[in-house]
């Protein structure tokens, strides 16, 4: 299931493809998307990387971005942002895990505290080319001088952040290669997506001047990676066949759900019978609420994979978004004793909140004060142990579920409103009052981050 929640970061961030505007703190709105296969793929990608980077798995964190853009980056420490777009631009596995690699390597290298110190030096060669620009107007007493002086004091500013910036992006190149080597994958896959990138400079004009780029062009990148791939003993290694049809099934689905129907049907037509049409045909006929339709579309998929969690996970969900609430619980709790994944076991819990029973509501509770102990960063949860704190009569917890809820999800005004209430009706010296004090304080904090 994908898990969509619109959040509002403001972070410097490292991008794998596109130029940044100006080396600047980059305020964008992000939404979020949370899917157990999706995750899962990544992780199997991305773990073997951090390893051979030296760094914690548990510690760097994956996060997918519904966008339709071809880009990723890290922010916010150890924090990958990968792009649906990205993800669905890719022909192989191979080109997935280069980008990762590449993020990786931006870690490991401790680029993003070191783009800080960069912005800060670019910052104050701007002031004191503007200052030195402005002295020699004034002393020539040609006002028209003065303001050449700051526009040409924010350009050499500029223009020494890019060329930083230029530096990170080829560093960060090299260590993909050497962190792909070491995982076991052939770097090819590294240059093969910068050739995909490359065709998009093509396409829209941008293989200019690389000077006023936060990024090298694409071609000089394939330029200097190439010998380094030509050297490989692993650079004619392929995927595993298993991770090949895995990525071209996450693909199918994404597509499925960030397309329209139709042109789902145009890509994937109902003559074709393959794995992946089928996986995208039933996510675009539950959109269009014809569950039966994508019921039979699954059922080939789940008799000859009966392991295969996600199979299940979409049964369910097409049951449920049907409104076959009741039938939708065995395939969910199926694939959560599969998977074990949280965003399933939410899903699990919905299904059993709105089935209406009070045993179900126990179970729920269960699941999701659970997952929220192991990810609390995780609105939907939140959102569904709300529903059940207030169904038991236990406003004061459900109002502070809310406040969790909308905290984690960036929406401070909302969560404001919920803590108000909360610190109103919770006892208190309890830990759930205490918990909404600490709330309320994330709260301040993060207004203020979004007000700079």
């Amino acid at each position: 299931m994908l898990f969509r929640l619109k959040v509002l970061t403001v972070c410097l961030f490292l991008a794998l493809g596109l130029p940044m505007a100006s080396p600047q703190a980059q305020e964008q709105n992000l939404r979020i998307v949370r899917d157990a296969e999706i995750e899962h793929i990544l992780s199997v990608y991305a773990t073997p990387l951090f390893e051979a980077a030296g760094l914690s798995s548990g510690a760097v964190k994956t996060i997918l971005v519904q966008d339709d853009t071809m880009n990723a980056f890290v922010a916010g420490g150890q924090r990958i942002f990968i792009f649906t777009g990205l993800i669905l631009a890719t022909r192989h596995p191979g080109e997935l895990v280069g980008v990762l690699a590449h993020e990786t390597g931006h870690i490991r290298g401790g680029h993003l505290s070191r783009t800080r110190d960069a912005i800060s030096s670019a910052q104050t060669i701007s002031i004191l080319a503007a200052l030195l620009g402005g002295a020699a107007a004034a002393a020539s007493g040609d006002g028209r001088a003065a303001g050449a002086g700051i526009l040409g004091g924010q350009g050499a500013g500029t223009a020494f952040f890019l060329q930083y910036s230029r530096t990170q992006e080829s560093t960060a190149d090299q260590a993909a290669i050497k962190l792909m080597e070491r995982a076991g994958w052939s770097p090819r896959g590294m240059v093969d997506f910068l050739g995909v990138l490359d065709s998009q400079d093509l396409l829209y004009g941008e293989r200019g001047n690389s000077y006023l780029r936060s990024h090298p062009v694409s071609y000089e990148r394939i330029q200097a990676l190439e010998h380094l791939v030509a050297e490989s003993p692993l650079r004619d290694e392929p995927a595993a066949p298993g991770l090949v049809r895995a990525h071209s099934m996450m693909q199918a689905k994404l597509f499925g759900f960030t397309s329209t129907p139709s042109a789902v049907y145009r890509k994937y037509p109902a003559t074709d019978t393959s794995d992946q049409a089928r996986y995208a045909r039933a996510v675009a006929m539950m959109k269009e609420a014809r569950t039966g339709e994508a019921i039979n579309e699954l059922q080939p998929l789940i008799e000859a994979e009966p392991l295969n969690a996600f199979f299940h996970e979409l049964k369910g969900q097409v049951l449920l978004e049907g409104g076959r609430i009741a039938d939708s619980i065995p395939p969910l709790r199926e694939a959560a004793k599969l998977s074990k994944h949280e965003t399933i076991s939410v899903l699990l819990a919905q299904a059993l909140i709105a089935n209406n029973t009070a045993e179900g509501d126990e179970e729920a509770m269960t699941i999701l004060q659970h997952v929220v102990r192991t990810d609390p960063d995780m609105p939907a949860a939140w959102q569904q142990l709300a529903v059940v704190h207030g169904r038991r009569g236990d406003i004061g917890l459900s109002t502070l579920a809310s406040a969790e809820q909308y905290l984690r999800s960036g929406q401070p005004q909302f969560a404001r409103e919920q803590i108000g209430r909360a610190l109103h009706l919770l006892k208190p010296g309890t830990p759930e009052h205490f918990r909404a004090q600490d709330i309320e304080l994330a709260v301040r904090n993060l207004e203020r981050q979004l007000q700079r």
